[in-house]
């Protein structure tokens, strides 16, 4: 770590070798050189401008759809949750959400004034920033098909609005503009949901996910990317994965595509499963599959 990291005085959370598995929905991860949570959005941009220009740092929303490594993040993190979080409706047609918005909270919203379009962010278990990081989708649904606009901040604190165009994205991923950290918030697109019907096939697609997912238990969503025209779940169960365990990590005997971390799991489990999906899938299918996390950091042994 820096010696600058130490003597920034924000206003917000400053920690120094903070643990991540209390940051991360698996609930594993070693610790973070610097972990900030600002108090505000200026709070923020004056924490990034000080930063020297070549640290590393990871954005962080919930913690989902994330695998820090055991022996940790040798740089800076900054986690928006609790703070960088307005949600407007700025007009009939237009969302506003920061980053740190659950995609929870902004499907209930969207709901609440009856705009459809966004229901879908009920299935995603992150953020606002985490879902435009990766364009996240759920029941057919993508991030980046509802984003006019998205604000970035880039290292020298400046922070810009840019057209949905100017990103090159496709499914679940993102090409981040030259020198931005990350993005700070949205405007997405909405229409009318007069009759309710938008938010039926939400409330109906949640008890799905609820029914057939291991909600509640440690894990990150869905570990795979589904491959053109086929599931990675499918293909997991097919190799007879469920229920495949490599130390406290599991593959869900509920759903062949989560991965199941209870206490005292280390993330190099969850990693060495994720390889043995892989390996095995291709082995049997022909098939290869590519993590949906993101896996970072150092091995413990490094």
């Amino acid at each position: 770590m820096n010696a600058l990291a130490r003597d920034l005085k924000p206003r917000g959370v400053l920690r120094h070798d903070e643990p991540m598995s209390r940051h991360t929905s698996w609930r594993v991860g070693g610790p973070a050189a610097t972990y900030f949570e600002p108090a505000d959005r200026a709070d923020l941009i004056a924490f990034v401008q000080q930063l020297p220009a070549d640290e590393p740092v990871l954005w962080l929303g919930l913690g989902s759809n994330l695998l820090v490594r055991d022996g940790g993040w040798r740089g800076t993190v900054i986690a928006l949750h609790g703070a960088v979080d307005e949600l407007r409706l700025e007009s009939e047609s237009m969302i506003y959400a920061e980053a740190g918005v659950h995609c929870a909270r902004l499907a209930k919203f969207a709901q609440q004034h009856a705009k459809a379009g966004l229901g879908f962010m009920a299935g995603i278990p992150g953020s606002v920033g985490g879902a435009l990081a990766m364009n996240a989708g759920a029941w057919g649904g993508e991030t980046w098909a509802q984003v006019e606009v998205a604000e970035v901040v880039r290292r020298d604190g400046s922070t810009q609005w840019l057209p949905a165009a100017d990103f090159h994205y496709g499914y679940r991923h993102v090409e981040m503009p030259s020198q931005a950290l990350g993005f700070l918030a949205a405007r997405l697109r909405v229409s009318e949901d007069p009759d309710g019907e938008h938010a039926r096939y939400t409330r109906e697609s949640l008890a799905r996910r609820k029914a057939s997912q291991p909600v509640g238990k440690p894990s990150a969503g869905s570990t795979f990317r589904n491959p053109p025209g086929d599931h990675a779940a499918r293909l997991i169960e097919s190799c007879g994965l469920k229920g495949h365990r490599v130390g406290g990590a599991e593959v869900s005997p509920q759903h062949a595509n989560f991965i199941i971390a209870e206490v005292g799991t280390r993330a190099s489990d969850i990693e060495q499963l994720i390889e043995h999906i892989r390996r095995t899938v291709q082995l049997q299918t022909g098939v290869e599959l590519h993590p949906e996390v993101r896996i970072v950091g150092e091995p413990v042994h490094a």
